[in-house]
C-alpha cells in the first residue's frame, strides 16, 4: 500500500495535463479578447453563409 501511495505522489503526469489545460485556457481567453472587436463582421459573414446554405437546401438550384 505504501508503494502505491508513494508512486501516486511522485507521478507528475497529471500535473502536466493541468498545466497544458491552463495554457490552453489562457490562449483561448486571449483569442476571445483579440477577436472581440471583429465579432460584428464575423457575425454578418456567418449569417450570410447560413442564409446561402438555407437557400441551397430549399431551392432547386443554388447560385
Amino acid at each position: 500500500m505504501k508503494k502505491i501511495l508513494r508512486a501516486l505522489v511522485q507521478d507528475e503526469e497529471g500535473a502536466q495535463v493541468v498545466e497544458y489545460a491552463l495554457i490552453i485556457a489562457v490562449v483561448s481567453i486571449g483569442l476571445v479578447i483579440a477577436l472581440g472587436a471583429s465579432t460584428s463582421t464575423l457575425s454578418a459573414s456567418f449569417t450570410a453563409l447560413v442564409d446561402r446554405v438555407r437557400v441551397c437546401f430549399s431551392a432547386v438550384s443554388c447560385v
